[in-house]
């Protein structure tokens, strides 16, 4: 496809990237989570067709491929070669739509992404979303965002094969500019929540990548879905751990094997450091919202056992430097981003630390930048 004139497309979707301040591995465990959209960001750009297939181009890989909607179901190309893993994630979006009966258009697509790929920032849920805003666009299905976004997330946990939350779907879909988003994942209630006066947000990407379908990530939920099992026996009404009071895990937490008592505590805790940190946020207590972070991620490096010495090192130096109120491991976990909490005015040299720091401990070098809270996916330029 040539890539010149893009802009010029009848339908121009952008999808933001998230990261997660808070509430790390509770959204399939229906906690409550507190993301954010990112200024980071998929830009789609479509042409709608006259027949049942789709092209589609990743700008950023230099690879086009094309399938049609007649053969989903096969994870194939139209020649038939295996769909490459990068466009699971719109075959996907097209499979869901499939199931519940919408209707679909055929489409020329293009996109490209500033979200670093396997970062933990989200970038297969903002490639889904972009390609659930554009055929609710072009199919007239005039669906919610809440709906798109659960529409993105069976998409990825069937399809793709990776049992996510909603999470990062929603973040990518429901966004408020300049806000934390508190997202509880059972009742589907969000609430746009502002950050603390005269702090402002750092990202910085270790360059350490993973693949979540070939990760641990499948199996720390089972050990949360095996911890229900176990403890249901003793409280009747238990469905998640979301159910599971700090109380009566410490009381039963004896009967559960030791690995599933340790990513059940996590799970636990986090979700009543959450509770903690939304009265924080309210109040803009900065310090207190931070202190809850660095506690977040030793729980994630000691109980649920998802970081990397790395990853250890960029949150231990943050903690050391001027005007950092708080870091931790964002997303998954096996690599990505940490995000920090620093004062507005020291992000500069907060940055600048950070780098010379790690690079004289490790070795290597950090990418390490600043973001804001960005809105949600839209389009910007309609048929």
């Amino acid at each position: 496809m040539n890539t010149e004139g893009l802009e010029s497309a009848p339908i121009h979707v952008r999808s933001p990237g998230r990261v997660n301040l808070l509430g790390e591995h509770v959204d399939y465990n229906q906690g409550v989570v507190l993301p954010i959209a990112i200024d980071r960001q998929v830009e789609l750009f479509a042409w709608p067709l006259d027949q049942p297939r789709v092209e589609i181009t990743a700008l950023d890989l230099g690879e086009t491929v094309e399938f049609a909607f007649t053969n989903l179901e096969q994870k194939l190309d139209r020649g038939h070669r295996p769909l490459p893993a990068w466009a699971l994630y719109p075959a996907g979006v097209a499979w869901a739509a499939q199931h519940q009966t919408l209707p679909l258009q055929g489409f020329r697509a293009a996109f490209r992404s500033n979200i670093p790929i396997g970062s933990g920032l989200s970038s297969s849920a903002a490639v889904e979303v972009a390609f659930a805003v554009l055929c609710n666009a072009l199919n007239g299905w005039n669906l919610p965002l809440l709906e798109m976004a659960h529409l993105c997330q069976q998409a990825e946990n069937v399809y793709v094969g990776v049992h996510s939350g909603l999470m990062d779907q929603f973040a990518s879909a429901c966004g408020v500019q300049g806000s934390v988003m508190r997202f509880d994942t059972r009742s589907l209630e969000y609430q746009a929540l502002p950050l603390p006066p005269g702090t402002a947000l750092v990202i910085a990407d270790s360059g350490l990548r993973r693949s979540l379908a070939n990760s641990a990530y499948n199996e720390r939920r089972e050990d949360c879905e095996r911890a229900v099992a176990i403890l249901s026996q003793d409280l009747s009404g238990l469905q998640s751990l979301r159910d599971l009071s700090l109380e009566d895990f410490y009381r039963l937490q004896n009967k559960l094997p030791e690995v599933t008592a340790r990513r059940a505590r996590h799970i636990v805790e986090e979700m009543a450091r959450v509770d903690i940190a939304v009265e924080r946020l309210k109040s803009g207590d900065a310090a207190g919202f931070g202190a809850l972070m660095f506690a977040g991620h030793a729980s994630l490096r000691d109980l649920f056992q998802v970081s990397l010495p790395e990853i250890d090192a960029l949150v231990e130096i943050a903690g050391t430097l001027p005007g950092c109120y708080g870091a931790r491991l964002t997303g998954a976990g096996f690599g990505g981003c940490t995000v920090n909490l620093v004062q507005a005015h020291r992000v500069g040299g907060f940055i600048t630390a950070l780098q010379d720091r790690y690079r004289a401990q490790s070795g290597r070098e950090v990418q390490v930048f600043a973001c804001e809270a960005s809105a949600g996916a839209s389009i910007l330029e309609k048929l």
